[in-house]
């Protein structure tokens, strides 16, 4: 068996950077679990508008929250009016004072975290998940991934034993930490239980950055 480790995580500080970046010794643990809320809060309420990541940054008593999305216009509204009224909410929830930014994505068939809440979608519409896993490795390359790979395990097709599947095209170096591999996980309530779904998208490799 090989050892698995996260994608993301073994890349952090070199190619990667961290999603939430502040500093505290007195309310870390407060800190992280206010990240936690505001991270679930936020997909729930704009699930619609395909949020791939959300990253924070403290100082003081503000917080900078960057929304990576695939819809830009949902999120933000007609004249900003949509923003501004997340903000309110925000502030009203989490009593501290935000800022937003949103930043779009300009191809989702190559950010693994949608790729990954897409297949979901549709095995959870019952459609046959060699299918769905074919169709959306077609996909992510037609859109200029260098390599995917989809995982997916549970009750699959209804089948009485869980089991794990996956399907694979292009190259996928997970041990190269130079390779920019995006990571994207999601979860698929089907009326026979839960399918996970994981996704790994190789972008090419990143020669001559490294995060300060």
């Amino acid at each position: 068996m090989g050892q698995k480790t996260h994608p993301i995580g073994f890349r952090l500080g070199y190619t990667k950077n961290w999603q939430s970046r502040w500093f505290s010794k007195k309310d870390y643990a407060a800190f992280v679990h206010e990240d936690r809320q505001i991270r679930n809060f936020l997909k729930k309420t704009l699930y619609h508008a395909g949020i791939s990541k959300i990253e924070i940054e403290r100082a003081a008593n503000k917080i900078r929250l960057i929304l990576f999305t695939a819809r830009p216009g949902i999120v933000i509204g007609r004249k900003g009016v949509e923003i501004e009224n997340l903000r309110t909410t925000l502030k009203k929830k989490f009593q501290k004072d935000f800022a937003l930014e949103v930043i779009e994505i300009r191809r989702p068939e190559t950010d693994a975290q949608l790729v990954a809440e897409n297949v979901a979608l549709q095995l959870e519409r019952r459609v046959a998940f060699r299918r769905a896993m074919k169709r959306t490795v077609g996909l992510a390359r037609k859109f200029g991934a260098e390599g995917i790979k989809i995982n997916v395990a549970g009750r699959l097709g209804g089948a009485e034993i869980a089991r794990s599947e996956w399907n694979r095209d292009g190259r996928v170096p997970l041990h190269t930490l130079r390779a920019d591999i995006d990571y994207g996980q999601a979860v698929a309530k089907t009326t026979y239980g839960v399918i996970g779904v994981k996704v790994w998208i190789f972008k090419g490799e990143i020669l001559d950055e490294v995060i300060q």
